[in-house]
């Protein structure tokens, strides 16, 4: 795949998913969104920083921009400050997807895994789909969480992305 305009997609979708669970998540007492609900980041908190940090781990990989902070570690304790840095890190993304070209996309990429420290050779663009793919699968189980505290998220399917419902109303 590489089709810029997909990932395009994906970052925007990335990026009104997170707006919309920060939102959700900013009703939470701050003791609730970090108790331990026995998820694989233990709560909401560490799991919004879970995916921060692999989405700044990836745009470190792709733009040459050193990422050292290990992994399973919170970023931000504080939520504003950690809502604050998705935002930027959305925007980031958003603006990086813009830039992708088709030649680079086809590139094979080498990068060496946090999780087990093996160097591996892919091409870009399965790369690039993990990232958005990670995203979605951990913004999974924060659906969940938040769920089961009683919050509702409301359809998080890609066909309701704002923007995509604007081309269909034309």
């Amino acid at each position: 795949m590489n089709d810029r305009t997909y990932y395009q997609t994906m970052a925007e979708y990335n990026h009104w998913m997170n707006q919309k669970l920060y939102a959700i998540c900013a009703e939470i007492s701050d003791e609730k969104r970090k108790e331990d609900l026995g998820a694989f980041f233990k709560s909401i908190h560490g799991t919004l920083n879970h995916l921060l940090h692999g989405d700044r781990a990836w745009m470190g990989r792709f733009t040459g921009q050193s990422f050292s902070n290990p992994m399973g570690h919170d970023l931000y304790s504080d939520f504003d400050e950690l809502r604050h840095q998705r935002v930027i890190t959305d925007r980031q993304i958003l603006a990086w997807t813009k830039t992708l070209t088709e030649d680079w996309l086809k590139q094979p990429f080498t990068y060496t895994s946090n999780i087990d420290r093996q160097t591996r050779v892919l091409p870009t663009w399965l790369l690039v789909t993990q990232m958005f793919n990670h995203q979605t699968h951990h913004r999974g189980q924060l659906t969940t969480l938040l769920s089961q505290l009683g919050y509702d998220s409301g359809v998080t399917d890609l066909p309701w992305l704002p923007s995509l419902n604007a081309i269909c109303e034309e």
